[in-house]
């Protein structure tokens, strides 16, 4: 047993006196080498070295050799070859196999691999070492001299001019390092020229050239490189001289008129460029007609924001979030505005204290992760400065345009959106307690150029488009990982600002105001028109329209276009860009160029205008620069419209009850409206027959109008809300997408419509009074405007009447005690149908004239009244005599009853000057007390009056 063990180690103890080959050989990983051109030895750093940790065994400690391996493009190799110095040291020795050239390859790269010498002289079992990198520069020497690209170089120039460049000559050397393939300078070795040539080659005069007195120039030039080699061959420069010529636009007019309803005119009819025989190969014309007579956008003066959306066929249901403030609308009141050309207001936000805190109830009808967001925007650039209550040296946070978070169902949803810099970004939430925040980024020049911007936001998660101006613009998307605040867990829309979880609870608890929160972002713009409309996405043809122009610049005839020629015209049809390389086909281009106003009532201006061009020539040197051209295009005031209504009044005369009833009276039941323009006719041919001028007259046409809004407006005092009421069908309106404003001072009605539309919805307007209510007069006033109030109607005033009846009496006494007791308020309530007569103690001085006509109008009443008594004893005679009558003959006391009509709504000192000067009479009539006892229970007294301070009116 213990034999056994010691057979069992035995291996083990003689297996380190085998001389086998145990180790690979080691190299660096990677080298690099220098061989001079025309050179075969690589000078390596590190040195090339092959270690093994076998030595010093004999063979296997013992490096045999190198191999070489292709680099990466498979042909390095086979140029260079490595060999042992020494085997024992392993120092080995990279070459090439023959002389390289600099200038076919600068730069090699392969492998090599050391190998050792196995275990014995055959190099049986050998081992090979890992592939390392060598990487070989070949040093340039410089054997080539600098060649020129031309032998010969040639320009003309005006004269009388100091050029900063007439021509530009290149020489070129073919050796490979930058040292000597560099061209160091140049030099001119014809003597006495008025030339200097720089150490790039351009050649310039040193002093005005006359063709008079040298028509053409010549002269040598010469290079060198920077190892100081000269040129093989010097290059000939030919410079001619050219007689003065005045290059630039001929027949530019700087005033251009344009009567409006003229459709398209040329602005440029004989315009055309003079190049002075100088050869150009590209021409490009830049117009720009400038619209600041407008605020924002184009054709913006015309219509407001809500009617151009209209006329564009937008789906309506947007929300308005900064409206004009009102008492529905209070959130925007503390905004300060800005003066704006059109009927909109601009609100202003400064970053600081000026924040709009949208209604719950408002942000809550514009949920949901489908809507359209749109605005007009105007930003400063980049230096607008950040707000006070920011910290120094603190990194300028974005500053938020609109943020809201919305309820979903179970869920919340929140979007902010934000410039920083020229950046416009959308941070979406789609939930807030699940999925991860998402931001979308546009780099916009027009978010920091200080003009106005429409931006039009379709988001249809997670699908997002931005229109500018019309124009698609692609985001960039960045799924932000940071610190986000979280929002709030309730609904919440602010315009100006954003929120954290601290601001949200210091404004519920009311103790903050926006400036003195920490973590929220301001805004410093000009905003106007923010809406959103939940749902579908607005279409791409409907945000085109939003800020499409109906002036602006145009091309007449595309199709007369050389070949060759290019025009572009950008969205607003500010900017038109003419393109092309021949002169002949430019120029008629130019000619074609037109300003078109579709406006039938174009805005009368001045609209600033430019044309910048820009020429690009064969010789580069002696090209030719044009200034701007400055100019203006002038709108003439246009044939103004005038909008008439009729069919209305000036009285509406009904009984009171009709005005208590629960529809009230329409007030313009036969209301017309016409549109019309005046124009110049001849009337009288005969007098061009007679050499004289002809007669003209002014007749109207009726042409087809929209309106875009009427008002209805009490005049006096306002509405009693708690006795009258303006109705209208607000059905109809909300089927024909207008607006209303009602109040008590006036309904104003407003939406781009047409005049057919206008007048359905006013005659559906009605006056209706509460019961006991009726007065004795109320007027209103109708107008209506276009294009935001610049043509307005006729004012028509409407005066109301309203009808009161007494009670019949029986007896002719009781009748003229009716009337002596409404000519006596003094003595009793003096009420009529629920109206209270003045205060008989004002004034008690009547005027004489008035006086005169109230004595005249009474005493034409008493004898009326006596007639009537005397007619009515006559017939009562003629009754008892003819006793046993037929009902046929009695019905004939019903035919002539006696009726008797007065002005109830006089004023009071008429009704005390008839009370004082018909005391006496009265008292003298009342003999007459008597009367049949079948009298007419009809006999009413009806009341009317015409005007405030008319005269009593008899039916």
């Amino acid at each position: 047993m213990g034999c056994y063990k010691y057979l069992c180690f035995f291996p083990l103890l003689i297996a380190p006196f085998n001389p086998t080959n145990k180790h690979k050989p080691w190299i660096e990983t990677e080298y690099q080498g220098i061989v001079m051109e025309n050179d075969n030895t690589v000078l390596l750093n590190p040195p090339l070295f092959a270690l093994d940790k076998d030595a010093p065994l004999h063979y296997a400690g013992e490096i045999c050799g190198f191999r070489v391996h292709n680099g990466p493009t498979g042909s390095s190799s086979v140029q260079f070859e490595a060999v042992v110095l020494d085997r024992s040291t392993g120092e080995g020795l990279v070459r090439s196999k023959e002389p390289l050239d600099c200038e076919s390859q600068r730069e090699h790269s392969f492998t090599i691999q050391a190998y050792d010498c196995g275990e014995g002289p055959d190099g049986a079992n050998s081992k090979k070492s890992h592939k390392a990198t060598v990487h070989v520069r070949v040093n340039d020497v410089n054997e080539f001299s600098p060649v020129f690209v031309e032998r010969r170089y040639e320009a003309s120039v005006p004269e009388g001019r100091l050029f900063d460049r007439i021509v530009r000559v290149e020489a070129l050397d073919a050796d490979c390092s930058p040292q000597y393939s560099q061209i160091c300078f140049y030099d001119i070795i014809t003597p006495s020229v008025p030339f200097v040539i720089d150490n790039d080659g351009n050649i310039k005069n040193t002093e005005p050239l006359d063709s008079k007195r040298q028509r053409v120039h010549t002269f040598w030039v010469t290079a060198f490189d920077c190892g100081k080699n000269r040129a093989q061959a010097d290059a000939q420069v030919v410079v001619t001289v050219k007689p003065s010529c005045k290059p630039g636009w001929i027949g530019w007019s700087k005033r251009v008129e344009y009567t409006p309803g003229s459709g398209s005119i040329p602005l440029f009819p004989s315009l055309h460029l003079e190049t002075c025989e100088e050869t150009v190969w590209n021409i490009q014309a830049t117009v720009e007609l400038q619209t600041g007579h407008i605020g924002k956008g184009c054709d913006r003066d015309s219509y407001s924001d809500r009617s151009v959306r209209r006329l564009c066929g937008a789906v309506r249901g947007e929300v308005d979030l900064l409206p004009p403030p009102s008492p529905a609308a209070n959130w925007t009141s503390a905004l300060p505005t800005l003066p704006s050309s059109d009927s909109s207001l601009v609100f202003s936000f400064n970053g600081s204290t000026h924040v709009a805190v949208v209604p719950d109830s408002v942000a809550a009808a514009v949920s949901g992760d489908h809507f359209t967001l749109q605005l007009w925007m105007r930003r400063g650039g980049i230096n607008t400065q950040p707000p006070t209550n920011q910290a120094r040296g603190n990194h300028r946070e974005e500053e938020t345009i609109v943020c809201s978070t919305v309820k979903n169902d179970d869920s919340f949803s929140h979007y902010s959106l934000s410039v920083h810099g020229c950046r416009l970004s959308l941070f979406y939430w789609p939930d807030v307690s699940a999925a991860r925040p998402v931001k979308f980024l546009w780099k916009l020049e027009q978010v920091c150029d200080s003009e106005w911007h429409h931006l039009s936001l379709s988001v249809q998660f997670p699908s997002v488009t931005l229109y500018v101006d019309g124009v698609t613009f692609d985001p960039a998307l960045i799924h932000d990982n940071g610190v986000i605040p979280n929002p709030a867990p309730r609904q919440r829309l602010v315009i100006g600002a954003c929120w954290g979880n601290d601001w949200l609870n210091q404004r519920q608890a009311k103790t903050a105001s926006p400036i003195e929160i920490p973590n929220h972002t301001y805004s410093h713009t000009h905003i106007n028109g923010v809406t959103v409309r939940p749902g579908s996405v607005e279409p791409h043809s409907v945000v085109e329209c939003l800020y499409a122009c109906r002036e602006g610049l145009d091309f007449g005839d595309l199709e007369t276009l050389g070949s060759g020629m290019k025009v572009h015209v950008n969205p607003s049809q500010s900017v038109l860009v003419l393109e092309g390389d021949d002169i002949e086909s430019f120029n008629r281009a130019v000619q074609q160029v037109t300003y078109r106003n579709s406006l039938r009532f174009a805005t009368p201006g001045v609209r600033p205008l430019k044309l910048t061009t820009s020429l690009r020539c064969f010789n580069e040197e002696s090209c030719l620069t044009l200034r701007q051209l400055e100019g203006y295009l002038v709108v003439l005031q246009p044939d103004a419209p005038q909008i008439s209504l009729s069919g209305v009044g000036p009285h509406l005369a009904r009984p009171a009850p009709e005005f208590e009833g629960p529809r009230g009276v329409p007030l313009f039941p036969e209301l017309r409206i016409v549109c019309s323009l005046s124009h110049a006719v001849n009337t009288a041919a005969q007098g061009m027959e007679g050499g004289g001028e002809p007669a003209k007259t002014l007749m109207s046409d009726a042409v087809a109008h929209t309106l875009d809004g009427c008002e209805v407006q009490p005049l006096g005092e306002e509405l009693n809300p708690e006795r009258e009421e303006l109705l209208v069908d607000m059905d109809a309106l909300r089927e024909r997408g207008l607006e209303i404003i009602n109040t008590t001072a006036y309904i104003a009605i407003t939406g781009a419509e047409s005049i057919s539309v206008y007048e359905d919805v006013l005659r559906s307007v009605r006056y209706r009074l509460a019961k006991g209510s009726a007065r004795f007069e109320r007027r209103f006033r109708l107008s209506c405007s276009e294009m935001n109030g610049r043509y307005t109607s006729n004012e028509l005033t409407l005066e109301v009447n309203f009808l009161h009846s007494l009670d019949s009496l029986y007896h002719p006494s009781h009748l003229l005690a009716s009337q002596q007791q409404f000519l006596h308020p003094s003595h009793h309530s003096g009420e009529l149908s629920g109206h209270t007569l003045p205060n008989p103690h004002r004034n008690s001085v009547v005027p004489g004239a008035a006086t005169v006509i109230i004595m005249v109008c009474v005493g034409f009443l008493v004898v009326m009244v006596i007639m009537g008594v005397f007619r009515i004893r006559s017939i009562h005679r003629r009754g008892e005599g003819a006793r046993g009558g037929s009902k046929e003959d009695s019905g004939q006391w019903d035919d002539s009853a006696l009726t008797i009509i007065v002005n109830p709504m006089e004023s009071y000192e008429s009704r005390m000057g008839i009370s004082a000067d018909t005391e006496g009479e009265g008292e003298e009539d009342e003999e007459v007390v008597e009367s049949p006892d079948n009298a007419n229970d009809d006999q009413r007294i009806i009341i009317k009056k015409e005007g405030r301070d008319g005269n009593p009116r008899r039916y």
